[in-house]
């Protein structure tokens, strides 16, 4: 009895590593995201897993790295999207600038006038514009797939003031990261630069070595911002907080048209997502930001205005001073332009 047990466990384990082989994927892609499973990044890579592997019949199988476990940072990380250790990496706009520094545009202030309009932007041909200047620049290696959000738009906040108009910025000292462009904005609107790691913001609140940054809800309830003091947000929206979502071209190339179709597709579903998830989650900071006594401001019209009228040496310093700023500066505004058309002709036949 105990022979034929053997011999039965024995034709099992063969059987299963038969039917394991057999449904093996054809083809593995290895994704991270530097963040947690609170973020919007997330969300999205679970949709695309969800979307790729059950589309392709389980050809493709998705593997998702959360945090720092392949790479821990936008220049490091790249490296590895670049060399193939890495099939695909999110980052935002200030961790892909040392090595395509025109992803700044992103960052670019009051360009975009809200969700609608930057959606309608990032789902065309301006992000193939941005895809094919990355592949030149990186000699092929690295591919742009899509860009969706990651934490909503950019506000301007504080612990001293309302701000309602770029004159009640004056002297603020305000956290920015180590990039010219947020610092020359800041410049233009009155304040003080002063660039902070983002781990040491909370105590830099606590101390007044800053009194203000610019970020969205999610981040400044995420990080507990209100009880460093972080009582003043004005809602002036100056930036689609833009996530890049970049693959190893070599990886995407190589696989069939069909796998390749399943692949994009699986980055749509994953742009909508990225889209979606930041309007639902910031419902509830907002509410827990003015339950804790936060004053939540938005601007009027004309104030927004000046605001967009104050920053607009920003535009001129990018054009300028920017590897190929000029060339996507035109891209992103005519990208604009074109979305508010096809909009307003929209709304105008929904009214009807």
């Amino acid at each position: 009895m105990f022979k034929n047990l053997m011999k039965s466990l024995a034709v099992m384990a063969l059987l299963t590593g038969a039917t394991a082989e057999a449904f093996a994927a054809d083809y593995k892609i290895r994704a991270t995201a530097n963040s947690n499973e609170n973020d919007e990044d997330y969300d999205g890579l679970v949709v695309f897993k969800n979307y790729v592997e059950a589309a392709s019949n389980g050809a493709i199988e998705v593997e998702l790295f959360i945090g720092t476990q392949l790479c821990s940072n936008g220049a490091e990380c790249l490296q590895g999207v670049a060399d193939g250790s890495i099939d695909i990496y999110i980052s935002t706009s200030g961790g892909a600038s040392g090595i395509f520094p025109y992803v700044q545009v992103l960052d670019l202030p009051y360009l975009m006038a809200d969700d609608r309009v930057a959606e309608h932007v990032l789902s065309g041909d301006f992000t193939r514009k941005m895809r094919a200047m990355a592949l030149e620049d990186s000699d092929g290696a690295i591919r742009l797939m899509t860009i969706g959000n990651t934490g909503g738009w950019r506000n301007f906040a504080n612990t001293k003031r309302r701000v309602a108009e770029p004159a009640d910025m004056k002297g603020l000292k305000i956290r920015t990261v180590v990039a010219d462009l947020p610092q020359e904005l800041v410049k233009a609107l009155g304040a003080s630069p002063t660039p902070i790691p983002w781990p040491e913001l909370f105590t830099s609140f606590q101390t007044g070595v800053v009194e203000g940054s610019k970020n969205g809800i999610t981040d400044i309830m995420g990080m507990k911002f209100p009880d460093a003091g972080l009582q003043y947000v004005t809602l002036d929206g100056h930036a689609y907080m833009g996530a890049l979502w970049w693959m190893n071209n070599e990886a995407f190339t190589g696989m069939p048209e069909g796998m390749r179709q399943v692949v994009v597709d699986g980055f749509y579903a994953l742009q909508q997502a990225t889209f979606a998830s930041p309007k639902r989650k910031s419902i509830q900071a907002y509410e827990d930001f003015v339950a804790g006594g936060g004053d939540l401001y938005v601007p009027t019209p004309d104030q927004k205005a000046a605001f967009k009228e104050a920053a607009a040496p920003v535009y001129d310093w990018f054009k300028d001073n920017v590897d190929r700023g000029d060339e996507i500066f035109t891209a992103l505004t005519d990208a604009v332009a074109m979305a508010e058309k096809d909009i307003g002709a929209a709304r105008a036949a929904d009214l009807k």
